[in-house]
């Protein structure tokens, strides 16, 4: 055990990893902390406090794709950006007293991916956002686990969802979109992921300071 300060990417079930990755704060490598069944996805660093830049927050999200990706797909409860813990006996006590809520979550996200989907209308188009809304819920949430209704953040952005999805639905979800785009050329749309579960996750925890 060390006093270095530790910043955590995310909580997988009790495993040993060590990967070489960059991660944020500069750090150039990833590895577990464990408590009993469970294991933080940690990064040394040398602040609680790592700047909130473009950098550190890709750095972040490739880490926990990378850790989602691997090994043939792990689940991973992710933490939102900037959990910097002042040390790994700080750490451990966090994961002792949320264990039970980090053990639930895993076995609810247990096997699936997040996957966004937004569709934005081409300069000078106009949709009928209900009968496009209706259109959406046909084609998706059939396939889809849980989803999550985003803000629309512009004018064109019609729609901003997220969706947990199993993995083994994935190529049907892929395949969705597409004969959704094919048979919607006049619109735009963005197709993300897999990511870690964030939107579907709800577990507030506070960094030690």
């Amino acid at each position: 055990m060390t006093d270095d300060a530790l910043y955590v990417y995310g909580v997988i079930e009790n495993e040993n990893l060590d990967l070489d990755i960059e991660g944020v704060g500069g750090a150039n490598r990833a590895y577990t902390v464990d408590y009993q069944s469970l294991s933080a996805v940690v990064s040394d660093i040398d602040t609680v406090e790592p700047e909130r830049s473009d950098e550190n927050i890709e750095r972040h999200d490739e880490v926990l794709q990378t850790i989602l990706e691997s090994n043939g797909g792990r689940t991973i409860v992710p933490m939102s950006f900037g959990m910097g813990f002042k040390n790994e006996r700080t750490l451990k006590n966090v994961l002792r007293n949320a264990r039970p809520v980090f053990t639930r979550t895993l076995r609810e996200i247990d096997g699936m991916v997040e996957l966004g989907l937004k569709v934005l209308t081409e300069e000078g188009a106009t949709v009928d956002p209900e009968e496009l809304t209706a259109e959406v819920e046909e084609r998706f949430d059939r396939i889809s686990v849980n989803v999550v209704e985003n803000e629309l953040f512009s004018d064109r952005l019609v729609i901003n969802r997220s969706y947990l999805v199993e993995r083994e639905n994935r190529d049907a979800f892929d395949e969705a979109v597409g004969e959704f785009e094919a048979a919607h050329e006049e619109l735009l749309v963005q197709y993300t992921g897999p990511w870690a579960p964030y939107n579907f996750v709800d577990i507030e925890i506070t960094a030690q300071k």
